[in-house]
């Protein structure tokens, strides 16, 4: 088997049947005015489906907690007009014969008091912490916790009874589980704070909520990352012995698969290896992975000042990811904004005729095609 096969073969995770190993990336659109999926939002998921990606991963949809949305006109996942929408776009998904799973995404601090529709409502941060040190959110308590837990469970007993093939919870890039499990924005004094484990146990809290509402069979994805759009610098596990200690409880909680957020895929995540940060949590675990980062685009959309932003990305080669696939460093691989610039970027890929690849640009962001 090539390489290239590598990346078209089917791929089981529990209930979840995918006919290949392409995901697309979770992508937040703001493209939902009342917070409603619209028309658009469904033909927009329906091609990529199309297309050929295996696994569709949507943009951030935001459950049932007032403070969870941070940004105007995202997609909630909650109300029946919201679920509503949602559904048309599962069966238009199915329909074009894809599987998709909703990301339930909790701003946590990173919501700013004045965004609508909540309007004065603060952000909710575990130490009322945005970044490091500086106490300008709504500090938790142990109801808010238990409040935002009962929403994220509530969101996986609705994406299982809308008919999604799966649920990926948001734990990355400085959002709500990401300032739990971060010592930076996690100060806290009781059991949710201080040590590694103890930092996680909201996650945990979060996953076994979830499971007891799915069952076992139901996919729980759970998305993380080292890094933070806080500090591209941050580690929440500085060494391979610090991310098993990480991960565990995170398994024993209920999660199937780790989608591994790294700026750039090809990065290694520890010295003396080549193994990037799904490849580690990979042999760490032997959990499945999702890896992630620029995949088939020459920058990194979320670059320091220095390197440019991203704006507009030329198609690169995949060949050193297909080697990495093809070798088992990870499971899956998520594709972002090459799927925006190119909504059949699998079939063509799988033709050979990557030539014909299409840029991206972030005028492509104006509009959802």
């Amino acid at each position: 088997m090539s390489a290239i096969d590598s990346l078209f073969d089917p791929f089981s995770l529990k209930s979840l049947q995918m006919d290949n190993r392409v995901v697309m990336a979770p992508m937040t659109r703001n493209h939902s005015p009342d917070n409603v999926p619209t028309d658009a939002t469904v033909e927009y998921y329906r091609r990529r489906a199309a297309g050929g990606v295996g696994l569709i991963l949507t943009e951030g949809t935001c459950p049932n907690h007032i403070a969870a949305s941070g940004y105007e006109h995202v997609p909630y996942f909650h109300g029946e007009e919201r679920l509503a929408g949602w559904k048309k776009v599962v069966d238009a998904v199915h329909a074009a014969g894809g599987k998709i799973a909703p990301q339930i995404w909790h701003c946590g601090g990173m919501r700013k008091r004045g965004v609508m529709p909540e309007g004065d409502v603060d952000g909710y941060a575990p130490s009322g912490m945005n970044v490091p040190g500086k106490v300008n959110r709504h500090i938790m308590t142990q109801q808010d916790i238990d409040d935002v837990v009962r929403a994220f469970a509530e969101a996986a007993r609705d994406a299982q009874r809308l008919g999604f093939d799966a649920v990926e919870l948001h734990g990355a890039h400085g959002y709500l589980i990401d300032q739990f499990f971060w010592e930076g924005t996690n100060q806290r004094t009781d059991g949710y704070g201080g040590s590694m484990s103890a930092r996680a146990r909201f996650a945990v809290e979060v996953i076994e909520a979830c499971r007891s509402e799915v069952g076992a069979d139901f996919p729980i994805i759970l998305r993380w990352s080292q890094w933070k759009q806080q500090d591209f610098a941050a580690r929440l596990a500085p060494t391979p012995q610090l991310l098993e200690a990480f991960l565990q409880p995170l398994i024993d909680a209920g999660v199937d698969a780790f989608h591994c957020s790294q700026r750039r895929f090809w990065e290694p995540e520890f010295d003396g290896s080549d193994l990037n940060l799904a490849g580690w949590v990979k042999k760490l675990t032997g959990m499945p992975t999702i890896t992630v980062g620029s995949v088939s685009l020459d920058q990194d959309f979320v670059a320091q000042p220095a390197e440019g932003d991203g704006a507009a990305s030329q198609p690169a080669s995949i060949d050193r990811l297909l080697e990495m696939l093809d070798r088992g460093d990870f499971d899956l691989v998520a594709v972002g904004r090459a799927l925006i610039a190119n909504a059949d970027w699998p079939k063509v890929v799988r033709s050979g005729d990557t030539l014909s690849l299409k840029p991206f640009s972030k005028a492509l962001l104006a509009t959802l095609d």
